[in-house]
């Protein structure tokens, strides 16, 4: 259990001391992932930056996703849940378009101060504040191998126990503080789960702008 992403964070930034001779960079994942990114960043004296992704939910349950879309035109499904609940092609077409403006909107703010980091030939460690599904991981993890990086890392404070198996392929190291085989919403394993907002996404950044 962790009392906020602070804390997540600091446990998180110690399973990565190794990486910190590597010369990372720390991608964030807004808005939650952030906070988690931005110690482990201050941690190991890396640049901090961010991927943005955004869920696609189902349309009677906004909560579950069927897939992602990010930056540089990255588009992930889940092919099950879409059978599953049964969602007509004109329903992820709607949910796309809907994202990819909110997203946009996100990218325009953040990029107004904060200029993308180079993430070509670098060691790219991956944040979120916990991995459910692991959609959104997919979509940033190929982001940045479009961008490319030399090697990809997927970190969390908390995952289910077979999160590598389903994120095999998309990314070359994971680590997380803790994998329960019993996994249940992301929110409880923290004691603190407030939503993070775009302000504090920028403070983040630019507490991590001072540190590097």
């Amino acid at each position: 259990m962790f009392s906020d992403r602070v804390d997540a964070g600091t446990q998180l930034a110690a399973k990565l001391q190794s990486y910190a001779s590597q010369n990372p960079v720390i991608i964030g994942l807004p808005r939650g992932g952030v906070p988690v990114a931005c110690v482990v960043a201050k941690t190991l004296h890396a640049p901090l930056d961010v991927i943005v992704v955004r869920k696609l939910g189902v349309p009677v349950n906004p909560e579950l996703g069927f897939g992602a879309v990010s930056e540089e035109q990255v588009v992930v499904f889940n092919h099950e849940v879409i059978r599953l609940a049964n969602i007509e092609q004109i329903e992820i077409d709607a949910a796309i378009d809907r994202e990819r403006r909110e997203l946009n909107r996100r990218v325009t703010t953040i990029r107004k101060r904060f200029p993308e980091q180079p993430l070509k030939g670098r060691v790219v460690i991956i944040i979120d504040d916990g991995i459910a599904t692991g959609i959104d991981a997919k979509a940033a993890c190929r982001v940045a191998r479009a961008r490319g990086a030399a090697r990809v890392v997927l970190a969390t404070p908390v995952a289910p126990r077979d999160w590598k198996i389903t994120l095999a392929r998309e990314a070359d190291d994971f680590v997380a503080v803790l994998e329960d085989p019993g996994f249940m919403a992301v929110g409880a394993y923290y004691l603190d789960f407030t939503q993070t907002s775009d302000d504090e996404v920028l403070a983040a950044l630019d507490s991590a702008c001072l540190t590097a």
